[in-house]
């Protein structure tokens, strides 16, 4: 059995927008306030806080005069946010993660409501403190009931309800099929069979479009009312932008798990390739580690194998017929001639051969195999 959850919009009445805002920043309110109580704690006194702890803290904060309006909404969602803390914390002890910080009212707003605050009825959903369903927009059916919903409301406006529920994985049929695949930014990947998709370039797509909402959001008195639909429009483009690039790696992605027994990549650390200036931009447009997480998990639920190639596998620079490592090989050189075979390569075909070749060897070994 695997976890999944099941995303769709849906579309709140006047009185559940209210009861929507009002959990939301209650829950903003709670994470915020036990958030700067165990820093306090931990810098001051050095004391590490547990979630026990943090929850009897929310229960004295609970009782205050001017906290009292937190008993209007449900206190699951409240207890939630400290269980998701309690993870931040603990992947900040364990170095996978940064110091947890502080949530904003003007960003992406949620709240997670397990088994006893919500009921899923025939089909609909209610959630505590709300007489009415929700009004979802089904756009795919899920087998069994969800364990628990997390509503959720983007910088656009739009409202989400995420349903994790728990599905029997269907394995597909076995195929002698391998790719390797090289990412990069003129074209998205590069497989060692010869076939490049392009890269969309969204953000470029929408460039202007961005740019003018900009500008006229940039002109707009702080805190008006125009200032408010101007940023809305803005926030409107870039999920527009969002939308489509996460489609298009799904796509691609499934095509991929669907055709290939192994997929091999090459790990790549992009928060620090991200810090160029020049290609940041472009970068983060392709969103590579999306794209690998997505083929990350779909292979886990297919039964098909995932390799990553170590970083520093000269993938690019050896020559896939002979071995020959080149001692540099400019970002700008796209083709290059094989001074010990007489080969010509194409960098990225180059690049994804080998990536195939090493991470092919290193499941047959059960290791990466780096070359001298």
């Amino acid at each position: 059995m695997k976890s999944i959850a099941y995303k769709y919009r849906f579309y709140p009445s006047d009185e559940q927008a209210r009861l929507l805002a009002q959990t939301f920043g209650c829950v903003r309110k709670v994470y915020n306030e036990i958030l700067r109580w165990r820093t306090d704690a931990y810098y001051q006194a050095e004391e590490k806080i547990g979630y026990a702890k943090a929850s009897a803290k929310l229960t004295e904060i609970k009782k205050l005069p001017e906290l009292s309006y937190l008993n209007g909404v449900s206190c699951v969602p409240l207890q939630q946010c400290l269980r998701h803390q309690q993870t931040a914390f603990k992947n900040f002890f364990d170095g996978r993660a940064r110091y947890p910080v502080f949530k904003k009212k003007n960003r992406r707003q949620s709240a997670e409501f397990t088994k006893s605050g919500f009921k899923y009825v025939d089909g609909k959903i209610y959630i505590a403190k709300s007489k009415e369903p929700l009004d979802i927009r089904w756009s795919r059916n899920f087998q069994g009931e969800p364990s628990s919903i997390t509503v959720s409301k983007d910088c656009a406006g739009r409202y989400f309800i995420s349903c994790l529920c728990e599905f029997e994985n269907q394995i597909l049929p076995e195929t002698d099929k391998t790719v390797g695949i090289d990412v990069g930014i003129k074209h998205l990947f590069v497989t060692d069979n010869g076939t490049k998709i392009d890269n969309p370039r969204h953000t470029v797509k929408y460039a202007s479009k961005l740019a003018k909402a900009q500008r006229k959001l940039s002109k707009k008195k702080l805190g008006s009312a125009n200032r408010a639909k101007a940023k809305m429009k803005v926030a409107r483009i870039h999920a527009k932008i969002s939308d489509c690039r996460l489609d298009n790696l799904h796509k691609l992605s499934r095509e991929l798990i669907n055709d290939n027994q192994v997929v091999c990549v090459e790990s790549l650390r992009v928060k620090n390739m991200v810090k160029n200036p020049k290609l940041s931009k472009h970068i983060a447009d392709a969103s590579w580690g999306t794209f690998v997480l997505q083929i990350e998990y779909k292979a886990d639920w297919a039964g098909r194998t995932l390799v990553k190639i170590d970083q520093f596998f000269p993938s690019s620079k050896r020559c896939s017929c002979c071995g020959y490592i080149l001692p540099r090989l400019d970002l700008s050189v796209r083709e290059w001639v094989c001074p010990e075979c007489k080969t010509e390569h194409d960098r990225d075909i180059n690049a994804a051969k080998n990536i195939r070749t090493a991470g092919l060897a290193g499941l047959a070994f059960g290791e990466n195999v780096i070359p001298a």
